[in-house]
């Protein structure tokens, strides 16, 4: 009998230390709710600003939104697009885009679209790739990210959006080949999903100039 009141104690006691832990964990998440969403805005605007320069469009694009939640985007609950306006017509969309396959997880883009469906740029927010291999998807690592702007789909062909060590366009960094398949793949995607929902959700026929921002 007091074995088993000893292993009843003891299950009593790792059952409580449980549920401690597990009440202890959510408070934490719930007292740093707000701290984290205003660091991934602080990070969203200054992805944004680095895509598309202050001066190149004239409304508060911060609040200037459209949520979305597609998972062709890795999209699983809403988050906001931006769109870039001048003179009241948009030029410009900023996405929000989760590559969910990276070599260390989910990695959290921006991709940057005119209205034509040209890449003016990619930022990464959020990732957890290897220090020193993975996260020279950083712009503040290395220009490798910068090699989207200005590409679209077909240019290149679709069988190019790949490395180039599989025949594809784009260089892979050093150490970091599955890295930099997952962010072409989530860049790709991205544009497909702007050429067959997005443009027409984002943006009305007239509001697509021709000159480049």
């Amino acid at each position: 009998m007091n074995l088993l009141a000893t292993v009843r104690r003891d299950a009593g006691g790792l059952a409580l230390f449980a549920a401690l832990t597990v009440g202890v964990v959510a408070l934490t998440e719930w007292i740093t709710r707000d701290e984290i969403e205003a660091q991934r805005r602080l990070a969203r605007e200054r992805a944004l600003l680095e895509i598309l320069p202050a001066d190149r469009f004239d409304n508060a694009i911060l609040d200037d939104r459209v949520e979305l939640a597609d998972p062709r985007l890795g999209l699983d609950e809403p988050e906001p697009a931006y769109l870039a306006r001048r003179g009241g017509e948009a030029f410009a969309a900023l996405l929000p885009v989760v590559v969910p396959d990276g070599y260390a997880g989910p990695i959290r883009l921006v991709v940057g679209v005119r209205g034509d469906g040209t890449v003016l740029g990619v930022r990464v927010l959020e990732h957890r790739e290897t220090p020193g291999l993975g996260d020279a998807i950083e712009v503040r690592k290395s220009d490798w990210i910068r090699a989207f702007r200005g590409r679209a789909l077909g240019d290149p062909p679709a069988e190019a959006w790949t490395v180039a060590r599989q025949g594809g366009a784009f260089d892979a960094m050093t150490g970091a080949t599955i890295t930099s398949e997952a962010v072409i793949r989530g860049v790709r995607r991205s544009l497909e999903w702007y050429r067959d929902d997005g443009r027409a959700r984002l943006f009305a026929p007239a509001e697509t100039p021709g000159e480049d921002p």
